[in-house]
């Protein structure tokens, strides 16, 4: 039953409902923020998820969560119309979510029968579910799971719309946003660059409802971006107010039984020598860009941690990955060049699909996360001082990219030829072997392991995300003794 716990004791506990996107790195961070406020503020929690998320992977990630901590799936609604006409994934997680109104008031009115539902929090897709939450009488936040930056984008991106001639693509000057990185046009999230789709128009509407919040948590920290934080955090007419409290990251399970072999290998390789390749659960590259990585990687000689996807073009589903990587049947290692496990058997590993990310990330013997640049990935490579190299596929990983290069220098970009956007394995060897090997890597390094003490020091008792959470917290407690 949603919302039950084991522990007694917390029966009249403050309690928050959180609704999560479909997608395991939405879900993920999403149920991390309800952990934590168990743990630390001794909140009973609700995950609400969609029946389009349903998953093995995330309900088994869910059942792991503590007792007080309880999850409930939304009914299914109908998406046939959507899918039949090809729409992109933020229409789809768009429509699911105001489709799912009617179906979240009744279950956040069955949770706020005993007078202990304290708040609801959605995700960065959510703000239209935030009325169901004014109609139960209960305060309505969103949890925004990326950045500072992409988040200042979002509350100017209507009043860009409506500035805006031509396409992004096209601007002469990049876009430059209050205290964050000057981000060229072509670099600014994927949905935005077609002005006709629906996908724009709801980023729009998304940036529009976003006022509507009580606030807005976001899974970022301010050391990371000190400058966008100093300004959001600044009241503002207009918007809501604004708590970064991250980094919220999944916890390591230490349980796991290693089944890809992973940990075992690292335990054999030296300190700081491996460079992890993963490009996230929905990230792909085509099977041409796939022969150059592996090129790449084969002449650079440096070790090496490859988790391969099947390519692109290669007859998969592409979107099969957004709600569950583990979903995978095929294998891709039959993708990969003749000859090249054999080659590289002393230097590297290759394993299908997926790997424990956190747990890789954490190893002694991990020296560098070659990444898609999602912002959970991101977060993970920092709290473990990892350094990246930037290699950006989707969503708002391109403007991640900029701002991980150009502003915060703890990640390397490897050199892209041509219009079709291919690195090739020159390119590919030289940023491996200047992240691993160089003073450019050093210097990333010093950065990385600097923020890493942040991170630490931000959650820990008196930190600056602890204090605001807890800011957060105070407010909601308040409601339970009212």
């Amino acid at each position: 039953m949603a919302g039950e716990s084991d522990d007694r004791g917390a029966a009249r506990a403050p309690h928050v409902a959180l609704l999560s996107s479909p997608g395991m790195g939405h879900v993920v961070p999403v149920a991390e923020l309800a952990r934590r406020l168990h743990a630390e503020h001794g909140f009973t929690a609700t995950v609400v998820t969609y029946a389009s998320s349903d998953s093995a992977a995330q309900r088994a990630f869910l059942a792991s969560l503590p007792p007080a901590v309880g999850s409930a799936s939304l009914p299914a609604v109908p998406l046939d119309d959507l899918v039949a006409a090809g729409a992109a994934i933020e229409t789809l997680l768009s429509v699911e979510a105001q489709r799912s109104v009617p179906a979240l008031a009744a279950l956040l009115a069955g949770l706020g029968k005993d007078g202990s539902l304290v708040a609801f929090v959605a995700d960065l897709f959510g703000a239209d579910t935030l009325r169901a939450a004014r109609d139960a009488g209960v305060p309505a936040y969103l949890f925004f799971p990326s950045n500072l930056l992409m988040l200042s984008l979002m509350l100017h991106l209507p009043r860009l719309d409506a500035e805006l001639d031509g396409e992004f693509r096209d601007q002469p000057e990049p876009v430059r946003l209050p205290g964050c990185v000057a981000v060229p046009g072509a670099d600014i999230l994927q949905p935005l660059q077609d002005r006709t789709s629906d996908a724009y128009c709801w980023m729009v509407h998304h940036g529009e409802r976003y006022r509507d919040a009580d606030g807005i948590l976001v899974n970022t920290f301010d050391a990371i971006e000190p400058n966008a934080s100093a300004i959001l955090r600044q009241p503002e007419p207009g918007h809501p107010p604004v708590y970064p409290v991250g980094p919220v990251i999944r916890q390591p399970d230490n349980g796991d039984d290693d089944a890809t072999g992973c940990i075992r290998w690292l335990d054999t390789q030296p300190d700081k020598s491996v460079l992890f390749v993963s490009f996230g659960s929905g990230g792909a590259l085509s099977a041409a860009q796939m022969d150059e990585l592996a090129r790449g990687l084969e002449l650079s000689g440096q070790r090496f941690l490859w988790v391969v996807r099947s390519p692109t073009d290669s007859g998969a589903d592409p979107g099969a990955n957004y709600y569950d990587g583990s979903k995978s049947k095929d294998y891709p290692l039959k993708f990969l060049p003749s000859g090249f496990l054999e080659r590289t058997k002393e230097v590297g590993l290759v394993v299908p699909s997926w790997a424990p990310q956190v747990r890789v990330l954490g190893h002694r013997a991990t020296g560098a996360m070659l990444t898609h640049c999602g912002w959970n990935s991101v977060l993970e490579s920092v709290m473990h001082g990892v350094p990246m190299i930037a290699w950006p596929l989707y969503a708002e990983q391109r403007q991640n990219a900029v701002m991980l290069h150009e502003e915060i220098k703890v990640a390397l970009r490897p050199k892209v030829r041509g219009a079709d956007g291919m690195i090739l394995g020159e390119d590919i060897t030289k940023v491996v072997n200047d992240t691993m090997n160089s003073e450019k890597g050093d210097a990333m390094r010093t950065k990385v392991t600097e923020l890493q003490k942040a991170t630490r020091s931000g959650l820990a008792a008196g930190g600056m995300s602890h204090k605001t959470l807890n800011e957060m917290v105070t407010k909601w407690k308040e409601r339970t003794f009212a």
